[in-house]
């Protein structure tokens, strides 16, 4: 290949957009199935309105007015970056073959990202607290009974085995959030004018993102470390039904996904779907729920 010139430093910058565009939309994403998104436009977002699920009540006189923001919650938004240089003289004597799989993979690693995050955040949910103050994961998080007496209520039962996860994300809010300030931008700086260029004789290609993860309801997720059998699944799907809001209000908790690591993806899709055990009685957790193995997940 000639000398770069502006023109033909434009042109690779393009073909690089390409090829890591193609790379981008090759991975299909698991992060939303577990968490919704929600926009940001400030550094950090509020959430003190988790602290009640949404419901609505007989009107009798004056409507009741139900402050939000009664609980201390809030995700600030972290910085994240991948940027790549290349030697002109590089890209003249390959003549752009081998970087066509870099830029892909550069793509691919972007697209990856909020999947990383969000299991990420699943992981550290033993010990990260959501919006009452506990972790997300607890044995106590704190709910009012009928009497309007605090008791204690556990989404997390221990063990030592690799944990597993069932999850309600029927709701408008799943369990996890994704929170985005800006998107993955992806920018060029191999303009031949740029001081990359005239003193490292390299291009230089990037990208930027501002987001971050938090947690939703915590009533939405269920998490064991005890082993997986049928016996300690009913426990949990049970446990999850039962789930009562303040003053003894039915939460109608739906658990639809069964969330595991890959060790445990044979045994959870048996139990989703034979119609008898071996033992010949019926299997009634048959369909219960949808399987999704998750590779992020530890083993």
């Amino acid at each position: 290949m000639a000398d770069f010139t502006l023109e033909n430093l434009r042109t690779a910058g393009i073909g690089f957009r390409r090829n890591y565009q193609h790379g981008f939309d090759q991975h299909k994403s698991m992060w939303d199935m577990v968490a919704t998104e929600v926009p940001s436009t400030t550094a950090a977002n509020e959430y003190g309105w988790l602290g009640e699920f949404p419901g609505l009540r007989e009107w009798i006189g004056e409507r009741v007015i139900r402050q939000l923001g009664s609980h201390d919650y809030r995700i600030k938004n972290r910085k994240f970056e991948l940027t790549v240089g290349f030697k002109l003289d590089d890209l003249a004597d390959d003549n752009l073959g081998i970087y066509k799989p870099r830029m892909e993979g550069m793509g691919d690693a972007t697209a990856r990202h909020p999947d990383e995050l969000i299991f990420e955040a699943l992981e550290l949910g033993f010990e990260s607290p959501c919006y009452d103050g506990q972790n997300f994961f607890d044995t106590d998080h704190a709910v009012l009974d009928k009497e309007g007496k605090e008791k204690s209520v556990s989404n997390f039962w221990a063990g030592d085995k690799p944990a597993w996860y069932l999850m309600d994300t029927t709701r408008a809010l799943k369990p996890l959030v994704r929170q985005v300030r800006q998107k993955p931008d992806f920018r060029a700086q191999d303009d031949v004018k740029s001081d990359a260029v005239f003193n490292l004789d390299e291009v230089r290609y990037g990208v930027k993102t501002r987001e971050a993860t938090g947690y939703g309801f915590w009533q939405m997720a269920y998490a064991s470390k005890e082993e997986f059998t049928p016996e300690n699944f009913a426990k949990v799907y049970t446990a999850m039904k039962s789930q009562e809001g303040d003053y003894g209000k039915k939460l109608t908790i739906n658990p639809n996904v069964l969330l595991v690591p890959s060790t445990l993806e044979d045994t959870a899709n048996i139990l989703m779907s034979v119609e008898k055990f071996e033992n010949g009685k019926p299997n009634p957790h048959r369909n219960k729920c949808k399987v999704v193995q998750c590779p992020w997940l530890s083993t």
